[in-house]
């Protein structure tokens, strides 16, 4: 018995720790939305300055993908919805680190 104990322990501990890992929001090139449309959507959404949504912007046109935020799974969600709404393509990657 005091075996399951400790093997519950040790999974909810896992469990936390994995929660506690930040998540990447990955958004990937599209055929359909403007270059200039995706830059104002990370300005918009994210606060981003005009220079570095354009890099992030060029890196999804030319490498098919770019890490647009990052941080615990729920904020994660929640901008990867948000870019959703604008009709953009994203998903979530744990962090590796």
């Amino acid at each position: 018995m005091s075996t399951g104990t400790i093997i519950e322990e040790s999974v909810s501990t896992d469990l936390s720790e994995s929660m506690d890992r930040p998540w990447k929001v990955v958004l990937w090139n599209d055929p359909i939305n403007l270059i200039s449309y995706v830059t104002w959507v990370l300005q918009s959404l994210f606060g981003y300055s005009t220079d570095k949504a354009t890099a992030l912007t060029m890196e999804v046109h030319q490498n098919g993908r770019a890490i647009v935020s990052h941080g615990p799974r729920e904020k994660a969600e929640v901008d990867a919805n948000r870019l959703h709404e604008h009709g953009l393509w994203a998903t979530l990657e744990r962090d590796s680190d």
